[in-house]
C-alpha cells in the first residue's frame, strides 16, 4: 500500500500540472474484503494513476465512481458497497470509500525572457510553485543548463522578442535579457500586444528605468502602460547574488499575485 504522504505528494505535483483528480480512500471494511483499511488511490479522467484499492471489480467500481465525480459531482462523497449484492463479487464483505475531489489550481503563467545567471537561480525556485514557467533565450548553451522540471518549458528563439507571442493577458512577464537593447523590444512588443498585464518587470537600476521610459514613449507606448513596469525588478531585500535576487523576485511576484498590488 502506498504511504498517505506519497499520495498527497503526487496530488500536489498533479495540481501544479493542472490535473484535476479524486483521492479515493478505503475508510471502513467488514467481512472478507480484498483491500487494506486506509488504502488510497488517485484517479484522473484518464483512470487510475497512482496507488491501489485492492484490485478487481471493487476497484474498477471505485474508479468509475471517481470519474463521475470528476465530471461534475460533489466535492466529497462516501459510498458503501456490499461486494456480493452491489459489485457482483463472491466475497461477502462490505467496503466504504471516501471520494475527495481535488481541483487543480489554474496554472499561474510566468514568462521569462533570458536564461542567464538570475534566471538559472529563479527558475528552480518558481518550479516548486503551482505555476507554469516559459523561458525564452537565443542561447542554446544557457538553456541547456536548466534541469528538467515538469512545469517549465524552454524555448530557443532567434531573438528574445520572438517569444512575445506566447505572452497572454494573464501572464507575469520578467525581462532578464542580456541588456537594455534587448529589453526594449520585448517590453515594447508585450505592451503593444497585451496592454496591461498582471506583472511586467525588467531587471536593472532606476537610471535604466528612466532611459527605458523615454525610449518606450518614443516607440508610442502610452504613459499609463509605462507606469505598470516594475524596474528595478524584485523587492528591496537581499544582495546582488543571483540566488538572493531570485528570492526577491519570487517574493515580489507572490505579493502582487496574492495581494493585488499593481503599482511598481
Amino acid at each position: 500500500m502506498k504511504r498517505a504522504s506519497d499520495v498527497w505528494e503526487a496530488v500536489a505535483t498533479l495540481r501544479r500540472e493542472g490535473v484535476d483528480v479524486v483521492v479515493v480512500t478505503l475508510v471502513a471494511a467488514r467481512g472478507s474484503v480484498p483491500g487494506q483499511l486506509g488504502a488510497k488511490a488517485i484517479v484522473s479522467e484518464e483512470g487510475l494513476i497512482f496507488g491501489n484499492l485492492g484490485g478487481g471489480k471493487v476497484e474498477a467500481r471505485a474508479i468509475a465512481e471517481a470519474r463521475v465525480q470528476l465530471a461534475g459531482g460533489e466535492a466529497c462523497v462516501s459510498r458503501t458497497w456490499n461486494l456480493q449484492r452491489d459489485i457482483g463479487m463472491t466475497c461477502g464483505g462490505e467496503m466504504s470509500f471516501l471520494f475527495e475531489r481535488v481541483q487543480a489550481r489554474e496554472p499561474w503563467h510566468v514568462v521569462i525572457f533570458g536564461a542567464g545567471h538570475v534566471a538559472q537561480a529563479l527558475v528552480p525556485l518558481l518550479a516548486t510553485l503551482a505555476c507554469r514557467v516559459e523561458v525564452f533565450d537565443p542561447r542554446a548553451d544557457w538553456l541547456s543548463r536548466f534541469a528538467d522540471f515538469p512545469n517549465v518549458s524552454l524555448h530557443l528563439v532567434a531573438s528574445f522578442e520572438d517569444g512575445v507571442r506566447h505572452v497572454r493577458e494573464d501572464s507575469y512577464v520578467l525581462c532578464i535579457t542580456q541588456g537594455h537593447s534587448m529589453d526594449r523590444p520585448v517590453l515594447r512588443d508585450v505592451l503593444r500586444q497585451c496592454g496591461q498585464i498582471p506583472f511586467l518587470g525588467v531587471i536593472g537600476s532606476a537610471a535604466k528605468r528612466a532611459v527605458l521610459m523615454r525610449e518606450l514613449r518614443e516607440d508610442g507606448i502610452d504613459d499609463a502602460l509605462l507606469a505598470g513596469i516594475h524596474c528595478p525588478l524584485g523587492m528591496a531585500i537581499g544582495g546582488n547574488d543571483p540566488a538572493e535576487i531570485a528570492v526577491s523576485i519570487s517574493a515580489q511576484l507572490l505579493q502582487i499575485r496574492d495581494l493585488g498590488i499593481v503599482s511598481p
